[in-house]
């Protein structure tokens, strides 16, 4: 389970569809945060209290260069919740085929 310590955190920033359309700006490319808060209106603050939530859940990566903050998307976070949701299918595809299974067996 420590593999997933991040999940909570990814899926609350994912459940936000500003938080999806800074990642969807950023799958683009690097931005500068003055360039991503100008494509919503929402103020610089708001885009920046959004940003950080990106950030704890390690879905954007930050860098300065100068006062200018430059921001990157980082796909794994994504990467993990897509496999954990795979185990799970898996899971339960398992756990159904098997109620199948002894209900099959059940005299009609």
């Amino acid at each position: 389970m420590g593999e997933y310590k991040g999940l909570d955190n990814t899926l609350m920033a994912l459940a936000d569809p500003t938080r999806r359309a800074i990642l969807a700006r950023l799958s683009a490319g690097e931005a500068r945060v003055t360039d991503i808060a100008l494509a919503f209106p929402i103020s610089l603050n708001s885009v920046s209290k959004h940003l950080r939530i990106l950030e704890r859940a390690d879905l954007v990566r930050r860098r300065r260069l100068g006062r200018e903050h430059l921001m990157t998307l980082n796909p794994k976070p994504v990467d993990a919740i897509a496999k954990w949701i795979k185990e799970q299918r898996a899971l339960w595809a398992w756990r159904l085929a098997e109620l199948d299974r002894i209900l099959a067996k059940e005299p009609k």
